[in-house]
């Protein structure tokens, strides 16, 4: 769906409607967007996923405990950082709301632990994840050690080469990580894996599910459990600067950290919120991975939203850097965003990101994750022609996973290391 598609009076109710909290509505639809999409043996426990969801999401005593976790031991509130250097830079006012400062090290253990609780509540006897990047598999394992559940993680077998000090720490957690050898071998190839698992146990097993993307209700649970970030933010911003910044800004791959960070936001008018992907090596299908710039509608696990196919409707193999946007879909919330153009959605190459990813280190004293990184390429291009203005960006994690990569692509440490030996 083009965003054109829809009629003003269309984009202006469904946006009205997103902001009373109406979508998803009861088929689990944002718009055209989501459903419920899966194998008839998952069907009932998705129902009771609904309805565990339904049941303890609003409950005061699970809100009582999810909110001591978050605070006693996954760290909240994370901080709201002014950055002064590259305030400077970019001639705009730069703060950054930081999700690498939690338990972890990422946004990912505000979803994980929410659904962990709520797994142990509906008597789950063990927990299936997927990873990409690894970020998540480490806060499921986290989380599951925490609540006393076993759990196993699967992550495609690239992403295990690329990010193996996450593989290392689920291992130390207590996780079982499974590497995904078939398919892509990233992080579509690890959420098949582990639909694959489910199917085979529905009853004993919940699939912890780490993005806004699946069938229904895993979107809106995503969404739901993240969106203490932007909460957080929105309380702090103006408790800091009395106002609201001009623009929000947060990667984009499924869309965790992005839903989270823009749907406490999504009401205010004032607020524009820009949404990057991942560009990859370049505009071509399969250099990259910005589903939203140029795909189409279809469905992949159990949603329909925009992905990344050829003219015969084949979901495509995507490329990123950075493994967690590596994906050819994303969630169904986003998808309406642009459909009704509440969210502006652009990308940022590579090597954009890995400039902006050394820029914020040098800047800041602050090594984001190469995902986070897309964010500050996409923050910096729009400081330039909009001089002055206050932005706020999702420090989603940070990169001490992406050492791997950062070594290889840039070799600092690799030198010294030669230099030492030698």
């Amino acid at each position: 769906m083009q965003t054109e598609e829809l009629l003003p009076a269309q984009r202006a109710d469904l946006l009205r409607r997103l902001v009373a909290g109406e979508l998803p509505d009861a088929r689990g639809r944002f718009g055209p967007f989501g459903g419920r999409y899966a194998p008839e043996t998952l069907m009932p426990a998705l129902q009771r996923l609904e309805e565990g969801l339904q049941r303890f999401l609003k409950d005061a005593d699970f809100q009582a405990e999810l909110g001591r976790e978050l605070r006693d031991w996954a760290g909240r509130p994370t901080a709201l950082s002014p950055a002064p250097t590259l305030s400077r830079r970019w001639g705009a006012t730069v703060w950054l709301k930081r999700e690498d400062l939690a338990h972890t090290g990422a946004h990912k253990i505000n979803n994980a632990l929410g659904q962990a609780l709520l797994a142990k509540r509906l008597g789950a006897r063990r927990i299936i994840a997927e990873t990409g990047a690894g970020q998540h598999g480490v806060a499921t394992a986290a989380a599951c050690a925490r609540v006393g559940i076993p759990c196993i993680v699967y992550m495609g077998a690239v992403d295990v080469q690329r990010q193996a000090p996450n593989v290392e720490r689920m291992v130390q957690l207590g996780a079982e990580v499974v590497p995904v050898k078939s398919g892509d071998r990233t992080l579509r190839a690890a959420i098949d894996e582990a639909f694959r698992d489910w199917v085979s146990d529905p009853n004993g097993s919940y699939y912890l599910l780490g993005s806004a993307v699946g069938p229904h209700p895993y979107p809106l649970l995503v969404r739901e459990l993240q969106s203490v970030i932007g909460r957080e933010a929105r309380a702090q911003f103006i408790e800091r600067t009395g106002g609201l910044p001009d623009a929000v800004f947060a990667c984009v791959g499924g869309g965790s950290n992005a839903i989270g960070l823009f749907h406490p936001l999504v009401g205010d008018a004032s607020v524009e919120l820009i949404g990057v992907e991942a560009g990859g090596r370049s505009a071509k299908l399969g250099e990259n991975a910005a589903t939203l710039a140029t795909g189409r509608p279809g469905v992949l696990h159990g949603t329909y939203s925009m992905l990344l196919q050829d003219k015969e409707g084949l979901v495509q193999e995507t490329h990123s850097i950075s493994a967690g946007l590596d994906y050819p879909g994303v969630g169904p919330e986003h998808a309406l965003l642009r459909a009704i153009g509440r969210v502006t959605y652009v990308s940022a190459t590579d090597d954009e990101a890995l400039d902006a990813l050394r820029e914020c280190c040098s800047a800041e004293g602050i090594l984001p994750a190469i995902e986070t990184a897309h964010a500050f390429a996409g923050a910096r291009k729009w400081a330039a022609t909009h001089p002055g203005k206050t932005l706020l960006i999702g420090l989603s994690g940070r990169g001490d996973k992406d050492m791997p990569t950062l070594s290889q692509v840039f070799g600092g440490a690799r030198k010294i290391l030669e230099e030492a030996g030698g």
